[in-house]
């Protein structure tokens, strides 16, 4: 039986702590009706006490985003969960996500708080936001540095005090997908309520392994998977949830999991992100990068041209990408070449191409990319070496 993937995108939240980011209220709500319609979940709005704009941007997502659950974050802080009851309680798609640390180092040296502390913080907390919110999500911080069986303990305290949705972050990018496997696992036998409710990730990428340990974490029991677009946030980022739509896409054989992506609007809404973000996407970025369907190597075109699927998984169309691109460069091979003289009119034979070929590698060999307006040029100079025979 298929299981069902939640996407849960923090964009406009974690994704705006990216050093330098800063999105307006307008560009908030333009953004947030988009990740809707590419068909996440919840949206984590913001964090509704930490300035008037992110109150407000909370509030007006709220209200003008309707095909989508709308979550704002609140620490485990009265002041805090009143920002967030203040901003979306009245709102149908209203929801509240509330974190505390619980890792030896954050309780020491963060939150100057023992285990005793913390779990009482919890409880208070969570039973205090479900008198407003029909959903709660609770997350203890820093998860995967946190001893397992006092993890166990506060997720516990969380869902008997109404927590119907648990994240277990990776929040410093800790973690990799063995040791997150055996951690679900271990939740999983030792917390008897774990099918009773959601349990979410939030992974960072500081060693690089985000997607892949959000990805291992739906073979052990996760059904809702955080991250932003394109993988932007603090420090190294968060899972990039367009690769693990994609990933999920390609490989269902493997996952056997379904979730409500519209996959072809992938690219215009990375683009969107990458545009407001002033980020730009880097051209081997996965999924969306410049470079991910173009061919360059000769034994690359050559098998892509007889069929596409040998050198891609996916088509350009599946993710928005108009089509794919065959670069020519000192690496390509004559099919490419032929191929692409005939594209522009050159209808040219096997025979003539013996020719042609060594003028194109002698161009090549000097610049990146041969342009169509080089290729008019090596053209005219075959022709002046057939006149001359």
């Amino acid at each position: 039986m298929m299981k069902t993937i939640q996407f849960f995108d923090t964009t406009l939240r974690d994704g705006e702590q990216t050093i330098g980011v800063n999105f307006s209220i307008e560009d908030k709500i333009m953004m947030a009706k988009k990740i809707a319609d590419w068909g996440a979940n919840v949206i984590e709005a913001g964090f509704p006490v930490a300035s008037e704009n992110d109150f407000n941007a909370v509030r007006r997502i709220g209200q003008e985003v309707e095909n989508c659950n709308i979550i704002g974050l609140a620490r485990c802080v009265k002041k805090d969960i009143d920002a967030v009851i203040r901003a979306l309680a009245d709102v149908p798609n209203g929801q509240i996500h509330v974190f505390i640390a619980t890792s030896p180092i954050h309780r020491e040296y963060k939150l100057h708080m023992d285990k005793k502390a913390v779990i009482e913080q919890i409880k208070e907390s969570v039973s205090y936001a479900r008198e407003y919110f029909e959903h709660v999500e609770f997350s203890p911080e820093d998860a995967t540095r946190t001893e397992w069986d006092f993890l166990v303990e506060a997720v516990r305290t969380a869902i008997a005090a109404g927590a119907d949705v648990i994240n277990i972050p990776d929040t410093t990018g800790y973690t990799n997908p063995q040791e997150f496997g055996a951690l679900f696992d271990y939740l999983k036998t030792n917390i008897p309520e774990f099918d009773r409710v959601t349990f979410s990730v939030h992974c960072h990428d500081d060693l690089g392994m985000a997607t892949a340990n959000a990805l291992e974490a739906i073979q052990h029991g996760a059904t809702r998977i955080e991250g932003t677009i394109n993988g932007i946030g603090e420090r190294a980022g968060n899972t990039a949830l367009e690769e693990v739509a994609a990933a999920m896409y390609v490989r269902k054989d493997f996952y056997q999991a379904t979730n409500s992506i519209n996959l072809a609007k992938t690219f215009e809404l990375a683009s969107i992100i990458s545009e407001k973000s002033k980020m730009p996407l880097p051209h081997n970025k996965a999924i969306t990068g410049a470079n991910v369907f173009a061919h360059e190597s000769g034994i690359h075109q050559d098998g892509f041209l007889k069929n596409h699927a040998t050198y891609e998984i996916l088509t350009p169309q599946s993710v928005g990408v108009e089509h794919s691109s065959i670069p020519l460069g000192k690496l390509s091979g004559s099919h490419a070449v032929a191929v692409k003289l005939d594209e522009m009119g050159y209808h040219v034979t096997k025979d003539e191409m013996r020719s042609i070929f060594p003028i194109f590698k002698k161009v090549a060999d000097n610049q990146p990319i041969v342009t169509e307006k080089e290729l008019q040029q090596i053209m005219v100079q075959f022709d002046k070496v057939m006149q001359k025979n």
